[in-house]
């Protein structure tokens, strides 16, 4: 290839330290001169490998609440990403669960996506954000307006992408039903080697998420108030204070921790609980890299990640969000014995440092065919 490109990394936000904070940060550490936009930056809530890059802002940086109520402004996002002007750019690196995607490349550039979900806002997650009981009756009605405009830009803005990486099967099934595309599968990074196989049991329960409605923190609450069982709650988020109000004194609210106090809580629990529905999920991983076996929803990534049978088996899946199908998967866990190592040899396979090699090699290898796409046009020229 000739002269190095010239590269932008485009991330949606960064507002936490989540999954896909952490395919930024690889794509960070692989280009390290690239400049980094995103609609708005919360400072000091990234890694310092993230924080360090050249970051640019879209006007919702600038507007009242973005630190904590930035979704507010949905409706203004496609126009957010569209400010950005990407002309001097070769290629562009997109990781996308909401508007990211829609980043319009210069002529002849190369724009590749990786897509944790299309829209989730607009598509299979609208009623848990703006069903009834979860949004008020304004927010409601707005929705009701826009979300149809956001659904169309949202498919037409799918034509700026040359190629899209799915982060599992799950997302790439919505890829093609939402947008009619194609798209390879590189599984999100999981840092094992922050956590280590425990065969520790401190009598609690483990869930470990952000606040928010279609985790569905709260039927595990609902189901541990009944059991007495002790659950422990790590993440921050807008229903911290309604999930507090319904919790009895056995479940136990830590808020955020660092990876350290996280991988300690890994260690000692007797199971991770995960009761919503995740393009992938990166946290049952974590568990497993810690030999701890998954309490899963048997629905969405957890199904790609979470063995339920067999003598390699990780964990085990309740098959309805109901408190009954969860009670029901407790009582049949207690009955089955798991292997730590076992259960950490699985989650190895999902390591970052393989995740860095294969995203890499994905990168390298379109560059190469856009180059030589472009020289075979030129030499017909």
């Amino acid at each position: 290839m000739g002269k190095k490109p010239n590269i932008a990394i485009v991330h949606d936000w960064l507002t936490g330290m989540r999954g896909g904070e952490k395919v930024v940060e690889v794509l960070c550490e692989l280009y390290p001169d690239a400049e980094l936009f995103t609609l708005l930056h919360n400072p000091g809530t990234v890694s310092p490998m993230i924080e360090r890059m050249n970051i640019r802002t879209s006007f919702v940086n600038s507007l009242p609440f973005k630190e904590t109520n930035y979704r507010r402004y949905l409706p203004f996002f496609p126009r957010a990403v569209e400010s950005f002007d990407f002309s001097p750019y070769d290629l562009i690196l997109s990781t996308s669960h909401c508007v990211a995607k829609g980043a319009m490349p210069g002529p002849g550039a190369l724009h590749i996506c990786y897509c944790h979900t299309p829209m989730r806002y607009v598509w299979e997650m609208y009623d848990d954000y703006f069903g009834r009981g979860r949004a008020g009756v304004l927010t409601r009605a707005a929705m009701q307006f826009f979300a149809p405009r956001l659904r169309r830009w949202d498919v037409l803005s799918s034509d700026r992408v040359h190629a899209f990486v799915a982060n599992s099967q799950n997302v790439a099934r919505r890829i093609q039903q939402h947008y009619g595309r194609s798209s390879d599968i590189i599984h999100p990074p999981v840092d094992t080697s922050l956590f280590r196989c425990s065969e520790k049991d401190e009598g609690y329960y483990l869930i470990v998420s952000a606040l928010v409605p279609y985790k569905r923190v709260d039927l595990a609450v609902r189901v541990f108030n009944a059991l007495g069982e002790r659950l422990v709650i790590v993440g921050k988020g807008p229903d911290l204070e309604a999930l507090k109000a319904m919790a009895s004194p056995h479940i136990e609210f830590l808020g955020w921790q660092p990876d350290a106090m996280l991988a300690t809580l890994y260690a000692g629990c007797r199971a991770l609980v995960f009761p919503g529905v995740e393009d992938f999920g990166i946290v049952p991983l974590e568990a497993m890299a810690s030999g701890k076996p998954v309490i899963a929803f048997g629905r969405g990534g957890a199904l790609e990640t979470v063995v339920a049978e067999g003598n390699r088996r990780t964990g085990l899946f309740f098959t309805e969000q109901t408190e009954a199908s969860l009670r029901e998967a407790l009582d049949r866990f207690t009955r089955i014995s798991f292997d730590p190592y076992v259960i950490r040899t699985h989650a190895e396979e999902f390591d970052r440092s393989k995740f860095k090699r294969r995203l890499s090699e994905y990168i390298s290898e379109k560059l190469t065919l856009t180059v030589q796409r472009k020289s075979g046009q030129a030499g017909h020229s």
